[in-house]
């Protein structure tokens, strides 16, 4: 299947098989009935968490025509779309912290990536928060399947691990078939279901023309298919380049790769849909679809511009009259974990913090961890940050937070480049609080070739809203007009007619630093 054009639109039919024996059509009525048997038993509100790997809301329910997203479009018709959802970090591990926890990843200890020797992982004393923890109190059976990346396992412990091709979603889909549709358990499940499309990866593309080969997103070289899945291939010409990248035949070439590797995820949210619905599961089960944060291009992954921060959030909760909507609330990954819980009937709302929560002080005494180790970074991790969007689903209009805090510290470990941001309907401020030092880069977003195309040109050559030479080296704070500038083109910080509102926001920025505990506040006097 080959997109070219923009405005193509694919419909997926149901192939048509011939008529069965009536032997055969016996048999399947009998086995309907046994189905139906089961399922009629199967238990309400379960949760099904889909969360994808640096995927910006590229997606045709939130208005991109180039997207082929027909799934996850039809649960955005049957649900809720936030126009308005934000991770607090555009780097994978520390965002997944955030989204398990519903903690800062500051506070929860996960500064950064998880494996090899960045080695980064969260506060012991996490465990009475944790996502998959706190769900298993709440009555569920909790399963994970794909991309995992956060640490220690002991604190998000799940009861079931699947594995699978995390690039193959429909793949992913039916190897939890399994788990959904299991009616020997009466808990309703919980299954985090992440795939490591679009996230770069699998070599570059040789046949591509270009000197600068793109980077395939996970897809098979050549056209190739995986298993089960119809891939998508997309036309160069016709993608949508964000202005916060060049508009060059490099970055169109990838960014036409990372379409294919979306579409990918939308076949697998298709077969979820389908086993759900076959196992009379659909009406009793809340979706969720986000991405861990922004797309893997310079400007957006690892950045805290709306590039890298803003993900998609689609729900479909079937226990609500409200279907079809929208809601421009400002909602944060560090909400998921309330929500989910509040979902499930577990939530303390008065101390926004598990109804059985579990002793983590206890538990590691019992398990034999040393009382003098550093378990909670020196204060008591005892409630969320975030909190519930739950009643959002039913009343869209609701507003949510005023603001929105993001704390970006480590992708890599040698790439310490420390921001924090204030965000709220209005404005956004930005502090680089390294700016001395040049932005260091993920070692995925150096090496492409939508990057290195403009940095062989030199230091103004022009990258997206910006030049090459801005882009590295950045000033200490930035200051933006979200609504009269969503591109955040002009930096309001460097205008003399704009200090008050600068300190106005310096204050919000410290006060939400305060209150979460964001060590990195005493940089404000000393530095």
């Amino acid at each position: 299947m080959y997109i070219t054009s923009s405005t193509s639109r694919i419909s997926f039919g149901i192939r048509q098989g011939r008529p069965w024996a009536a032997a055969a059509t016996l048999l399947a009525c009998f086995a309907c009935s046994v189905t139906l048997a089961a399922t009629s038993h199967a238990a309400e509100r379960n949760v099904l968490f889909i969360i994808t790997d640096d995927e910006s809301p590229t997606l045709g329910c939130y208005g991109d025509p180039c997207a082929v997203t027909p799934a996850i479009d039809a649960v955005a018709a049957d649900g809720l779309i936030f126009r308005n959802a934000f991770a607090t970090t555009a780097s994978c591990s520390a965002s997944r912290s955030v989204i398990m926890s519903g903690l800062q990843n500051h506070r929860n200890g996960q500064f950064g990536h998880q494996h090899h020797y960045h080695k980064f992982s969260s506060f012991d004393d996490v465990i009475g928060l944790a996502l998959p923890r706190v769900m298993q109190r709440a009555g569920y059976r909790t399963g994970q399947i794909g991309k995992y990346h956060v640490a220690p396992e002991e604190v998000y412990h799940f009861e079931t691990y699947l594995t699978g091709n995390s690039r193959n979603a429909v793949a992913m889909a039916d190897t939890a078939k399994e788990f959904i549709t299991d009616t020997t358990d009466e808990r309703p499940f919980f299954l985090y279901f992440a795939t490591s499309d679009p996230h770069r990866g699998g070599g570059v593309d040789k046949t591509s023309d270009l000197k600068l080969k793109p980077n395939l997103f996970g897809n098979k070289a050549k056209h190739g298919e995986f298993p089960g899945v119809k891939e998508v291939f997309f036309d160069p010409a016709d993608v949508i380049v964000p202005p916060f990248l060049p508009d060059t035949p490099e970055t169109r070439s990838e960014l036409a790769q990372y379409y294919q590797s979306c579409s990918r995820i939308d076949q697998g949210v298709a077969r979820l849909v389908q086993i759900l619905k076959d196992a009379g599961l659909y009406e009793k089960t809340l979706i969720v679809f986000t991405s861990d944060h922004g797309m893997a291009f310079a400007g957006g992954k690892t950045t805290v511009y709306e590039g890298g921060l803003r993900v998609p959030m689609v729900v479909r909760n079937p226990y609500v009259a409200e279907r079809g909507v929208e809601s421009d609330a400002l909602v944060s990954h560090v909400d998921v974990t309330p929500t989910l819980l509040d979902f499930a009937g577990g939530l303390n709302r008065k101390k926004n913090a598990p109804k059985d929560m579990l002793n983590a002080r206890k538990y590691w005494l019992e398990k034999g961890l040393s009382p003098i180790d550093n378990r909670d970074g020196g204060q008591p991790l005892d409630h969320y940050h975030g909190t519930s969007w739950l009643d959002v689903l039913s009343n869209p209009e609701r507003s949510h937070h005023n603001e929105i805090f993001a704390s970006h510290t480590f992708h890599e470990i040698q790439m310490y480049y420390p921001m924090r941001v204030i965000r709220d309907e209005k404005y956004k401020l930005i502090w680089n609080i390294a700016h001395p030092l040049p932005y260091p880069f993920a070692s995925d977003l150096w090496a492409a070739s939508s990057w290195q195309a403009q940095l062989a040109k030199g230091l103004e050559a022009p990258y997206g809203n910006t030049t090459v030479g801005h882009y590295i080296q950045r000033p200490e704070f930035e200051l933006f007009d979200i609504v009269a500038d969503p591109y955040e083109q002009h930096n309001l910080a460097e205008s003399s007619g704009n200090q008050e509102l600068l300190k106005k926001y310096q204050a919000k920025l410290k006060a939400a630093q305060k209150q979460f505990d964001d060590p990195w506040i005493m940089k404000w006097d000393y530095e």
